[in-house]
């Protein structure tokens, strides 16, 4: 009888592990806390599908991914990534583009700065600036982006903000915050930089970890908007398709917008 009762337990797990999905995910570090939400939403209301996440800058997943097409679905922190496997024929539909994000500054509490006098700040040569790398990490290439903005009111400050730039994240060697720290808390009470030029989403996350962090809003002038863009690559399973679906409908929609994104409506 137990060995009835073992072979037929034998039986069904063969045939659930034959039916599970599961799906290679990619995604932006600051698609971290809300997809990682989205995604133990999506698995609850798809019994059988498993998602393998993995989470690192943007242009690094990319290239991962060009050479070892390691991923099924690839959620990036810009639309140029994602066209770039577009044009290279890795992709298996367009690119969609699920949500917007925005450049937020993050400044210890002793640091008096306000949004108006943010880019007096920057400019200020006791001041330390942080940004993730550029083209390795989409934010990176968004506070560079501000840099050059910052021309337009000052002759010289995209040149001195460039040269100045600390990029504390988005290499492959970037120094990575103990366990359940937030990365951007951590560099900033390590004191790392005085100011961190970083998304909005994670300026909140980082205060989260560290409540005496003060968060600065760019000001419209200066401001930098981030485009999130997702898709499916060849070969990925049905299952891949659904995840997308689900990122880009309302409820997606909802738990982005508790962590911070903009509608990409």
């Amino acid at each position: 009888m137990r060995r009835s009762l073992l072979l037929i337990a034998l039986l069904l797990g063969s045939a659930y592990s034959a039916q599970a999905e599961t799906v290679k995910l990619y995604a932006a570090d600051s698609l971290k806390a809300a997809m990682s939400e989205v995604v133990r939403e999506f698995e609850l209301s798809e019994k059988g599908v498993h998602v393998e996440m993995t989470f690192g800058p943007s242009g690094i997943l990319r290239r991962r991914i060009e050479k070892s097409h390691g991923a099924d679905m690839f959620a990036s922190a810009n639309m140029s990534h994602p066209k770039k496997l577009v044009r290279a024929g890795m992709a298996a539909g367009a690119v969609h583009m699920f949500a917007r994000n925005d450049l937020c500054g993050i400044a210890k509490k002793e640091l008096k700065v306000t949004s108006s006098t943010l880019l007096q700040r920057l400019l200020d040569e006791t001041v330390r600036v942080g940004t993730s790398t550029p083209k390795a990490d989409p934010s990176g290439d968004y506070a560079f982006e501000l840099f050059r903005k910052a021309e337009k009111f000052e002759v010289g400050a995209r040149r001195k903000l460039e040269a100045k730039a600390l990029q504390l994240v988005g290499k492959r060697n970037s120094k990575k915050a103990p366990r359940r720290r937030n990365q951007y808390g951590w560099l900033m009470t390590s004191r790392k930089a005085d100011i961190f030029l970083t998304y909005c989403t994670n300026a909140v996350l980082a205060k989260l970890d560290t409540p005496r962090l003060q968060i600065i809003e760019v000001p419209e002038a200066l401001s930098v908007g981030a485009d999130y863009g997702v898709i499916l690559l060849k070969g990925a399973p049905p299952a891949a398709a659904r995840l997308e679906g689900y990122l880009l409908s309302a409820k997606g929609r909802e738990i982005l917008k508790i962590y911070g994104f903009r509608s990409a409506d």
